[in-house]
């Protein structure tokens, strides 16, 4: 298995290299689309507590531990790629992140706590998006006034929970990503 690499955008981490194993279906978050993210979590983002779903490389939770966030739990199924996160939180000297090698539908189903930001971006392959911010929205996972950010397919369409309210949107290349703000279903929460 051949490894490639890619850049932590900023913060304590800033031009350190997250090495990446090559397998098919792999798509870390663009250098571009990370850095227009965590300029609108630049607010949000310290002392969060964070949830990397689908983790993949872990660029989008370690690029939040780089900007000050309290924890970041990656779950991440692949044996390999929970083994490289693993090895590339170790190298790093981030020990606020903790990887569970677990299917996400199934993680979900563990004892909730909540979460004040959570990076949602399945394999495309999976279709995973509604039935996620379902497990997400109604099994606890998410604190009152939590970030969601979604990444998917240009064009792809599927249901997220009416509380979750559209703050940015964008698009790169065949790619279309989105940050959303939950509002509580009770208004004086």
């Amino acid at each position: 298995m051949s490894v490639g690499r890619i850049r932590v955008i900023g913060g304590t981490l800033r031009n350190s290299r997250i090495e990446v194993p090559d397998l098919p279906g792999l798509r870390p978050t663009t250098d571009r689309v990370r850095e227009t993210l965590f300029n609108w979590l630049q607010p949000v983002v310290e002392g969060a507590r964070c949830l990397d779903l689908y983790a993949g490389t872990g660029a989008l939770g370690i690029e939040a531990l780089s900007r000050g966030a309290a924890s970041v739990t990656f779950v991440e199924r692949e044996p390999g790629l929970a083994a490289a996160l693993k090895a590339n939180l170790a190298r790093l000297k981030a020990p606020a992140g903790d990887v569970a090698r677990d299917d996400a539908a199934r993680w979900l189903q563990g004892s909730a706590r909540p979460f004040d930001l959570v990076f949602l971006d399945p394999p495309f392959a999976l279709d995973a998006w509604a039935d996620t911010a379902r497990r997400l929205e109604d099994g606890g996972w998410l604190a009152p006034r939590a970030w969601i950010y979604v990444e998917a397919p240009r064009g792809a369409v599927f249901d997220l929970p009416d509380t979750w309210l559209p703050h940015r949107q964008g698009q790169a290349g065949d790619v279309a990503y989105a940050l959303y703000r939950r509002t509580p279903a009770d208004p004086l929460s």
